[in-house]
């Protein structure tokens, strides 16, 4: 037994300091030290979007309803990206939103994400005058700030996955957005539970931007939502 030890500490090369007691204390507080930091950035969005997930039926009204990009196949929205516009369709229908504000991708001419948002949204019955399209919504933190000052948004219903809305709400609400959150109705496939994974390698991301408030691309200030909700004002 003796000699197997010997021949593992041998392989591994552990370093003399780490075989003193001393030295393990100092390791496990270094692990524990860092497995903090790196639950740090998530803990700060869950308080950070502290009651901001609410219901479809429990939302409360706001001119504006922002949705989130995720993806289009062969030019259509994603399965999950229809999950999200079919809710803001919903909620627009329910009168508890005026106008709808779709941000995602467009860097490139052959990808077209928010006309193809708005396109779906029209096929749901929402009037394409009342659905404006941000092409350079490229992250969500990208989104938020752009919402708030290029198309003038301050208070809005943020509409995604359950497991990002929550980083939504937390990063519109440090942009400056009086946010609520609802989260689309999907099923808890294994795309879903790879989403919810991929939102604690997100979270650091989102805690920097939040605290340095990194300026995305901007551009002048856009009046078509403004406009939009007005009509929706007055429709109503």
């Amino acid at each position: 037994m003796a000699g197997w030890r010997a021949r593992v500490r041998a392989w591994v090369r552990v370093p003399g300091w780490l075989r003193t007691r001393r030295g393990q204390r100092l390791a496990l507080r270094a692990v524990v030290g860092l497995c903090v930091l790196a639950l740090l950035p998530s803990a700060w969005i869950r308080v950070a979007a502290d009651d901001g997930v609410r219901a479809e039926a429990d939302v409360d009204r706001a001119p504006v309803a922002v949705v989130f990009g995720a993806g289009l196949w062969d030019g259509e929205p994603s399965p999950y990206l229809a999950h999200r516009l079919d809710a803001a369709a919903r909620l627009y229908a329910a009168g508890r939103v005026t106008a709808v504000l779709v941000t995602g991708d467009n860097s490139r001419t052959t990808y077209d994400e928010p006309t193809a948002m708005r396109d779906y949204l029209t096929r749901a019955g929402v009037p394409a005058r009342q659905v404006v399209r941000d092409y350079a919504g490229f992250d969500t933190w990208d989104s938020c700030v752009r919402a708030h000052r290029i198309f003038g948004v301050d208070k809005a219903v943020l509409i995604s996955q359950g497991f990002h809305i929550r980083r939504a709400v937390a990063l519109c609400r440090t942009a400056g957005i009086d946010s609520q959150g609802v989260a689309a109705r999907d099923p808890r496939d294994l795309t879903w539970y790879y989403g919810a994974t991929r939102e604690i390698l997100a979270a650091p991301k989102a805690a920097l931007d939040a605290l340095v408030h990194r300026t995305p691309t901007l551009g002048p200030r856009e009046p078509a939502l403004r406009e939009a909700v007005a009509r929706g004002r007055a429709r109503g």
